[in-house]
Parts: structure tokens; C-alpha cells; sequence
């Protein structure tokens, strides 16, 4: 039986269409007047401007955790307002007791559950599933993100705004100026979805304005309040923003020895507001090398790894093309684009139309490398949403890579591995109640290639039931055997999938644990016959304590039958044989420290049987200390050990990696990341200094090593001095 035009459980949706029919959104009566400003606003955390007295107060906060069931027990304060070019907005964080803020560093965009914080979510459409996300910690990092998917933010984004936080006594104030040409928002509609988040670790409290359920993050959207403004927000004015690049450099290689290759090289990106709503984004020789490097794992997976974009030129409304499929489908996935080839030049225009519509669509050029083999090539994207209810959405996208030149002339002696053309098209349903308690996914796509055909579809399909106690899943996935992705991740073809979950949690009323509970999952694959091809069945029972610390165990039953040859320590040589049978169980358990501690450690051990009728161990911990708030320091380490048969016999690989932060002022940091790497035999060292002298204007200074292991012999060397400016016209 061939899965050719994929629709098993389609009829799931159909039913649940009819649960995401309009209704009045959960918080509506939870309601800040923002009207304009009667002064001038300084940004320096003093309310102490006519403008911020006359200003309406949002206040008496709601528990979300650790109860979900009564007010908060420290008190917050936040008033809004505005003028004709910023949104202005001013949170007073009263403390329970005097002790000290509790913070990793100064670095923007700080892990949320490290740090006292406080975050505005806003949703300027109102359509509960995209908008921004603002805030900062205790000692002033700034925090900012795109929010996404009804409750997640991407942080890798970056604006332009200006903070300030100023610590007192018995209470911490942010004050922030949002520019309006740093939002996406429709000037009638006069109703903006908002809350506002406060963490603090010393109390282990999280609260929000308008109430949110526990199971839930606060950055939640189906549970905002609204924002009323007394006049339709003013326009943003002429938006447009041109971002040039300085780069200079060199790179060296000693294997074998080069001569120093000298890098000197100009770029601009530019946006453009083609409304308030809507932006144009453009470049032309774009540079990343002031993005931090991948953080490295030990790898004994028989199928491609999963890395995050995180290149800014890619970040806004990003969701519109990466997030379609789930995450192992994905037919658009940004970083096949120029890391192989430079790119070019590109376009990217993305926005909502109205409250209802959404699109993006994006072109890149990338240059040709005769060196290597790789032609030109073009790749474009266009991706489209229509919201059907409160906040569910129907999408359709359509993705076209296609190769140029004569080095993609396969026919006529050309050596492109990847010639001709590949297009992906698809269509998509989000569903997600007015509730938040049922959540889901049916996407169905089909690809096209210059040298392939068949079983050319892609199907995925989840239901998500949650209501803080029970949470219970059912999802599958389908991928042709001659499905391909080439500008998307799919890492695994010729398979049907079944992944349901179930788990459930108890939480005390009193004691040092806050909740714990069992979860039920299982993973079964069959080939496109049907036959079962893997499975891994799966027990985790996890505790979380009121501290903020966490324990979780697992039991796990595993089987493979090889579709390929596979060599189970990805370096020997040596490959099992395709069609081969392994059965294992396996044992693990984690226990992460609270947070709040100037010291934090994590260990992870698994123990159990491996491919082959081997033996594996692995060991995981993780170390950090601050001195806050200036310096933070972490390491951790990996070992796995493999016991196998001959040929393999035991294999030992070691990661060892550690970071320094060191954060001068919130716009001053200084970042060392050293990695040892057992498996690929290499020591990487990777510095980075960032003076942002403006906002969102940069220098950066990047060294990056690389070493032999053992003898410390330098592989390759680069030092980068990058400059950029963001000018608004």
C-alpha cells in the first residue's frame, strides 16, 4: 500500500474546523487605555513626567506560576503611551524582599527562566498567533523578538529602540521608546492584543497582566488583553532604513600552508515599509561573519542534524517560510542558502496584507565557485496565509530552487551534483482553538525535479490536546521515497510515521515539588510497504521542584532495521549492513539545578545497549557561575563510549566546550567559546567582540581557531573587523 495522495486522520480536521468557529477572545475585557502623550517622554526610569501620571496603570498581576489561581505576591505597575514618532512604555517591578537581582549578564536576549525580567507581548493585528516582543531583565539587557506560532518569540531578530532600567530599594523601573518604524502594524485597526510578563527567581513567581493557565507560556496570545488607543496609531512616516557593511580580514590555512587570503569587501541590506504592515527587505553581498558559531554535538545519527537560522536578513516574519511543515519536514530552510556559495544579491517582501492575510516571498542569487563545482543558482520562495477562524490559518507555499550556468549543464560534461531545477509546493492548515487547548497541523506537499518522479508527496499531520493536567498528542508524518527538499531539511525519505503521546501531571499543593507525572510516547516507522522498519517506545517520568530545579528518568525500548549502510561511530569506516536487525533498551536520568543560584550545574547520564548487540554510555554535564552582572562563565562536557563488536571494538569521544561572557556595559560584550571535539579531531576557538555604538549599529572584532588536538597544530586562522551602521532615511 503507497501512501501516493496521503489523507489518513484528515477527517480529524474537518471535525475540529467546526471548535475554531469565531469567538470572543478569552481576555477581552482585560482592557489599557493608551492615549497621547501631554509631555515629552525621557527614557531614563523616572516616572516622573506629566505624561506618565496622566497615563492609565495596568496592575493587580495574575499568578501563572508557581498556582495559577490567585493574584501575584509582588506587585507591578505598567503605563503606556505615545507620541507621533515612539510607543512609549514604563514597568515599576516592586521587590517582596531587599535582596539582589538575580541575572545571568548584561547580554541582549537573555534566557528567560535566568533571569528577573519583565516583557511586554504585543499583538498589533490581534489575530493571537504573530507580534512582538519587547523587555528587559533586571540590570538592563534588553531583550526583543518576533513572536510566532501563538506564544513562541524569535529572539535572533533585532530592532531598533532604546531602554533603560533603573534599580531602587524596594523596586526596579523599565522604561523603553519603541519607534513605530520598528513595528508592523495596520493603522485602522484601533484594538492591539497586549500583556505584560514579570519573573522573579528569588520568589520562583511568574505573573501577567491578564491571566494565563500554568501549562501555558505568558507569552501566550490567546490570552492578551487589549490595548485601546483613543486615535488610529500614528504612521510610521517614511520607512525606510539603509544598513551598509564594512568587512575587512584574512583567512589562512596551513593544511597545507597558504598564503594569507585578505578579505576586503562592502555590502547593504535596506528595509522598506511599503506600508505600516508591510516591508521590503533588500541586499546586496551580504557577510555573516559576525554570527556565533554552532554549538557542536557528538554525532551517532544515522540522519542530517538540525541547526537554527540565525542570520538577521532571514529572521523577520520568518515563520511565514520555515515554520511549514514540522520539524522534520520542512520544505524551506534558509540555511541552504549561501553557505556553500556567496550570495549575491536578494529580495525578501513579507507582512500581513490585513488582519486576515500574510505573505512573503523572497528571491536570492548566490555565486558561482568553479573550485568546488557548485553553479549558480536561484532560489525563491512564496508563501501565503489566510486566518480562518480566531486563530487558526490555511497557508500555501511554493519553493523553486534552480540551477544556472554551465557548470549545472549535467547533459553536456558539467559536474553540479545538485543540476537542474527542484520545486516544492504545499498547502497547510494551523488549528489552534480560542483557548489554546487544542493545537494542530495537516500539511500536504509535493515536490518536483529535474531528475526525479514517483512518489513525489509529503504529508504531516498532528492533534494536541492540553489542559494542564493531560496532555495528549496523536501525529504522523509521510515522505515519498523520491520526495525532495534540496532547499528545505527532510532529512529521511521512503517512510510512513506514528509519533503519539500521552503524559499527564500532578501538582501537590504544598512541598518542594511543584508538579511530576508520567509521559507515554512512542515512535514506530514503516516503509512505504508498511513493514516496520524502526521503533522506539518510551517512558519519562519527570518532577519539577518549586526552586525551579528539575529531575526527569526514562526507560526506552528501541529497534532499526538498516535501510542503508550505516557505521555506528560516523569515523570508522566500517559499516553495518543494510537490512540488518538491532533491538536495545535504555535507561536515562537529568537533573538541572535551580537557577536562581550564582552557581548552576546540570548531569545527564544514559545507559544501554547500541547498534550491533554494543554498549554504549553517556555522560553530560554542565557547569555555570556568575558574577553578575558582568561575567558569566560555563562549561560542558560529553562522553560517549561505544563497546562494539570487531571492527569497531570501544570508541571514546569526548566534547568539551566552555564560554566566557564578559558584558562591559548592555551594549559592550566580549564572548570566547572554545570547543574540543574527540570525534572530528578539533579544537575551535571562536572570539567575538561587539561594541553597539548605536542602536542596532555594531562593530564587531571575530578571531576564529582552529587545532590538532595533541600536538595544538593550527589548522586554519581568520580575524574579521566588521562595521555596520542602520541609517533611517
Amino acid at each position: 500500500m503507497a501512501f501516493q495522495k496521503p489523507v489518513l486522520f484528515t477527517f480529524l480536521y474537518l471535525a475540529l474546523v467546526v471548535i475554531t468557529a469565531r469567538a470572543q477572545k478569552i481576555n477581552n475585557h482585560y482592557q489599557l487605555h493608551i492615549n497621547k502623550a501631554t509631555s515629552p517622554v525621557t527614557v531614563d526610569g523616572r516616572m516622573d513626567e506629566s505624561a506618565w501620571q496622566e497615563a492609565e496603570s495596568a496592575t493587580d498581576f495574575h499568578m501563572i506560576t508557581p498556582m495559577d489561581t490567585s493574584r501575584a505576591r509582588l506587585r507591578t505597575e505598567v503605563r503606556m503611551t505615545y507620541d507621533d514618532r515612539n510607543l512609549y512604555i514604563i514597568a515599576v517591578n516592586f521587590r517582596g524582599e531587599p535582596d539582589p537581582n538575580v541575572v545571568e549578564s548584561l547580554r541582549r536576549d537573555f534566557n528567560f527562566g535566568n533571569n528577573d525580567n519583565f516583557l511586554l507581548f504585543m499583538d498589533p493585528f490581534d489575530d493571537q498567533t504573530n507580534g512582538f516582543s519587547f523587555g528587559a531583565n533586571a540590570e538592563g539587557a534588553e531583550w526583543d523578538g518576533l513572536m510566532y506560532d501563538g506564544g513562541s518569540v524569535n529572539l535572533s531578530w533585532d530592532n531598533k529602540w532604546v531602554s533603560k532600567v533603573r534599580n531602587y530599594e524596594d523596586r526596579w523601573v523599565f522604561e523603553a521608546a519603541i519607534p513605530f518604524k520598528s513595528l508592523r502594524y495596520d493603522q485602522e485597526i484601533t484594538t492591539w492584543g497586549i500583556n505584560f510578563s514579570r519573573y522573579d527567581l528569588t520568589f520562583q513567581e511568574k505573573s501577567g497582566w491578564a491571566p494565563v493557565p500554568r501549562q501555558f507560556p505568558s507569552a501566550s496570545l490567546a490570552y492578551t488583553g487589549n490595548l485601546v488607543w483613543d486615535a488610529p496609531p500614528p504612521s510610521a512616516g517614511s520607512n525606510i532604513s539603509v544598513i551598509p557593511h564594512l568587512l575587512g580580514g584574512l583567512n589562512k590555512d596551513f593544511q597545507p600552508s597558504d598564503s594569507p587570503s585578505y578579505r576586503r569587501e562592502a555590502g547593504v541590506n535596506a528595509k522598506i515599509g511599503l506600508n505600516s504592515s508591510l516591508n521590503l527587505d533588500l541586499t546586496i553581498n551580504p557577510d555573516f561573519s559576525q554570527v556565533e558559531v554552532d554549538e557542536q554535538i557528538i554525532d551517532t545519527e544515522r540522519f542530517e542534524l538540525f541547526f537554527p537560522e540565525k542570520r538577521q536578513f532571514f529572521l523577520e516574519n520568518e515563520d511565514l517560510f520555515a515554520n511549514f511543515g514540522n520539524e522534520n519536514i520542512r520544505p524551506f530552510f534558509s540555511r541552504r542558502i549561501g553557505l556553500d556559495a556567496p550570495i549575491l544579491f536578494g529580495g525578501r517582501l513579507s507582512g500581513q496584507i490585513n488582519r486576515d492575510w500574510r505573505v512573503g516571498a523572497m528571491n536570492m542569487q548566490t555565486e558561482r565557485v568553479s573550485e568546488q563545482n557548485i553553479p549558480s543558482r536561484n532560489f525563491s520562495v512564496f508563501a501565503l496565509k489566510r486566518r480562518v477562524s480566531d486563530r487558526s490559518n490555511l497557508g500555501l507555499i511554493f519553493v523553486n530552487k534552480e540551477s544556472l550556468g554551465s557548470l549545472a549543464d549535467n547533459g553536456n560534461g558539467g559536474t553540479a551534483a545538485d543540476a537542474g531545477y527542484n520545486r516544492n509546493i504545499g498547502v497547510e492548515y494551523d488549528l489552534a482553538t480560542s483557548s489554546d487547548l487544542w493545537n494542530g497541523n495537516f500539511t500536504l506537499l509535493k515536490s518536483f525535479s529535474s531528475e526525479t518522479s514517483g512518489r513525489t508527496f509529503g504529508h504531516t499531520a498532528s492533534v494536541l490536546y492540553s489542559d494542564g493536567n493531560w496532555k495528549v498528542q496523536w501525529a504522523q508524518d509521510y515522505v515519498g521515497s523520491d520526495f525532495t527538499a534540496e532547499t528545505g531539511y527532510v532529512p529521511r525519505n521512503g517512510y510512513i510515521r506514528l509519533y503519539p503521546e500521552v503524559g499527564y501531571l500532578f501538582f501537590p499543593a504544598n512541598g518542594r515539588v511543584l508538579s511530576h507525572g508520567p509521559t507515554i510516547s512512542t515512535s514506530t516507522y514503516f516503509d512505504e510497504s508498511l513493514l516496520n522498519t524502526d521503533y522506539e517506545n518510551k517512558i519519562t517520568y519527570s518532577v519539577n521542584f518549586r526552586n525551579g530545579g528539575t529531575l526527569s528518568s526514562w526507560i526506552t525500548h528501541r529497534f532499526v532495521e538498516l535501510l542503508d549502510p550505516f557505521d555506528p561511530t560516523s569515523i570508522s569506516g566500517y559499516n553495518l549492513e543494510a537490512g540488518s536487525r538491532h533491538t536495545w533498551n535504555n535507561l536515562g536520568l537529568e537533573f538541572a539545578s535551580k537557577p536562581q543560584s550564582l552557581y548552576t550545574y546540570l548531569f545527564s547520564v544514559q545507559r544501554g545497549g547500541f547498534f550491533a548487540g554494543g554498549d554504549r554510555l553517556y555522560l553530560r554535564s554542565e557547569l555555570g557561575f556568575r558574577f553578575q552582572p558582568y561575567i558569566n562563565i560555563s562549561a560542558y562536557t560529553s562522553y560517549n563510549r561505544l563497546d562494539l563488536p570487531q571492527p569497531w571494538n570501544r570508541s571514546e569521544f569526548w566534547l568539551v566546550g566552555n564560554r566566557l561572557d564578559i558584558t562591559f556595559t548592555k551594549n559592550i560584550y566580549f564572548t570566547t567559546f572554545v570547543q574540543y571535539n574527540d570525534q572530528l579531531d578539533n579544537i575551535n576557538i571562536n572570539s567575538r567582540f561587539q561594541w553597539r555604538f548605536q542602536p542596532a549599529s555594531d562593530l564587531f572584532v571575530v578571531y576564529t581557531d582552529n587545532y590538532i588536538p595533541g600536538s595544538f597544530s593550527v589548522k586554519s586562522r581568520s580575524l574579521m573587523l566588521k562595521l555596520t551602521y542602520w541609517w533611517n532615511l
